[in-house]
């Protein structure tokens, strides 16, 4: 009787360990996961870089707002009260609440929009560098930014309004808030990536050389949104400096009134808290971002 061939065994069982494998092999290399401690420590940095840069100038336009549309104190004089603390005492405003609180709102919606970038570069096995664009990011970053500033918002109101014995913020106000903050989010992290190529081919060779399309849109977007976002925002603090009770209710046209006499004025100074937050903040993150990821690739 032939003995049984030994090719044949030892072929049958070097393909059935090769072929798991391959198969794992495979998979891995369907996804980017080089460095991905080091990727996720980069998308930290460059948020907390980022927040630590505009949370105190935020911090001081923030209360300005509060205390003008409040009654409490006019803006210009709220200005100078804080930036002469700023100025005298920095590590009074510095390490102060309202300051970690703009710190923690930024750099957890810099910090979400980092990681999503690094989950979608790792899963669609893209560069490092990589940053998306669309809803899923939309989505992401409206929920951080939404859930973290409805919070500060309440702390604020309550730090920086009318005052007398403490009570809720209304829940109207917490949907223009909600409102404004989608309007904001919307202009900061999807706009520039779309609108930047189309302002590159309107900038000459020489301005590219110095700053890039999508830069631009970077400060210009979130700042132009705040003319419609900035009504819906005085409306929110309306509804809780003037709350409707009993039956002695604040009419729409009082309300429509108050709005309009700070609407200018706050639009100004919501412009220049959010050219820093989204404008100046976004671009440092972006490039310290990238500047760190592209070490790592």
């Amino acid at each position: 009787m032939p003995a049984p061939s030994t090719s044949f065994i030892s072929t049958h069982d070097k393909s059935g360990v090769d072929m798991p494998s391959s198969k794992l092999q495979q998979q891995q290399q369907q996804r980017n996961t080089k460095n991905l401690g080091l990727r996720l420590g980069a998308d930290l940095m460059s948020a907390s870089c980022a927040a630590s840069m505009v949370a105190p100038l935020i911090a001081i336009i923030d209360r300005s707002i509060m205390e003008n549309a409040s009654g409490r104190n006019t803006l210009s004089n709220s200005l100078k009260s804080s930036f002469r603390t700023l100025l005298l005492r920095p590590h009074t405003l510095i390490f102060s609440k309202p300051v970690a609180l703009i710190f923690m709102l930024y750099g957890g919606t810099y910090l979400t929009a980092n990681t999503l970038d690094t989950a979608t570069s790792t899963q669609r096995n893209e560069p490092a560098p990589y940053v998306t664009t669309g809803t899923t990011k939309f989505a992401a970053s409206s929920a951080a930014n939404i859930g973290l500033c409805v919070y500060k918002d309440q702390v604020f109101v309550k730090l920086f309004g009318p005052g007398g014995p403490p009570r809720p913020v209304p829940l109207p106000s917490y949907l223009l808030f909600t409102m404004r903050d989608c309007l904001t989010i919307f202009a900061s992290f999807n706009v520039p990536p779309l609108l930047g190529p189309a302002l590159n081919e309107r900038l000459g060779p020489a301005l590219q050389n110095t700053v890039s399309g999508t830069t631009i849109a970077q400060f210009v977007a979130p700042a132009a949104v705040q003319v419609f976002s900035t009504p819906v925002h005085l409306l929110g603090l309306d509804m809780f400096n003037r709350p409707s009770a009993g039956g002695r209710g604040v009419s729409w046209g009082e309300r429509w009134t108050q709005v309009r006499k700070n609407w200018v004025i706050s639009t100004a100074a919501r412009i220049c808290r959010i050219v820093p937050a989204f404008g100046l903040g976004g671009t440092v993150n972006t490039k310290v971002r990238r500047n760190l990821m592209e070490r790592l690739v």
